[in-house]
């Protein structure tokens, strides 16, 4: 059953934006993963604990971005190739210059027991606080594309998967309302309209997840591809709330190098 989550670098990018205790924040963003490596831009190696604490102690500016195919993020070619198969990165600017982190996740294990090996992989990039402004939705403008985007794709979904259950899936939906399990990785102080965008937006990629298992009632070629894009659509939205979220408030483009 999907379980509404956060990805990794939405975790880390929520802690780092706000003061966060160490001991806190590493678990919490390594969950049931094997502990967290970190391969720095210098050809270093270090654990997570040991790159927050480096990163804290002079951190301006978080900034996250969930890419997939066709939207590239503002990455020099290989890293960005990388955060787009990984469907995940994490943009910082510290007192040094400006680092990204894109995790790679190993699974391994059974479908019974899985286990997951996660490198970080940091380099230096250009300043990428213009880019990301100028693709990235403030706060209000991606909770109102996330209302739009769930009010379309429900009218879609409505009209093609009326009276279509699968066994077992009512629980599945009971299930995403509970919030604890999102509200308690977030870390304390993070304000009220990001931590409700996060969980609104957590819980509708469970929700698409959960829709993605069939193709619904829809039974032509047409229904099916309609269905697809409502769906693409939906997690497109909540993608880029989740990344707003727990972007920092990187103030206007004017005030910012070209």
């Amino acid at each position: 059953m999907p379980v509404p989550a956060l990805p990794r670098s939405v975790l880390l990018a929520a802690w780092l934006a706000v003061p966060s205790d160490p001991a806190r924040l590493v678990p919490t963003v390594q969950g049931d993963d094997e502990p967290h490596a970190v391969e720095g831009p210098d050809g270093s190696a270090a654990d997570l604990r040991t790159f927050v604490a480096d990163v804290a102690a002079d951190l301006h500016d978080v900034g996250c971005l969930l890419p997939v195919p066709g939207e590239p993020p503002p990455l020099p070619p290989a890293l960005s190739a990388a955060a787009t198969a990984a469907g995940e990165c994490v943009l910082l600017r510290t007192g040094g210059g400006c680092l990204a982190a894109v995790p790679d996740v190993r699974r391994f294990g059974s479908a019974l027991e899985p286990g997951h090996l996660v490198t970080w992989t940091v380099e230096r990039v250009p300043d990428w606080r213009r880019d990301l402004l100028a693709r990235q939705a403030t706060l209000e403008e991606a909770d109102r594309a996330l209302r739009l985007g769930l009010a379309t794709a429900t009218d879609a979904l409505t009209r093609l998967d009326v009276a279509r259950w699968r066994p077992g899936l009512q629980d599945d939906l009971a299930a995403l309302r509970d919030d604890r399990a999102l509200t308690t990785a977030l870390p304390p102080g993070t304000e009220g309209a990001r931590v409700r965008l996060l969980v609104s937006a957590a819980r509708l990629r469970a929700v698409v997840a959960l829709a993605r298992v069939d193709d619904g009632a829809a039974v032509t070629g047409g229904q099916v591809d309609r269905r697809r894009d409502a769906l693409d659509e939906v997690d497109a939205s909540a993608r880029r709330a989740l990344a707003a979220a727990v972007t920092s408030d990187l103030g206007p483009l004017d005030d910012l190098p070209r």
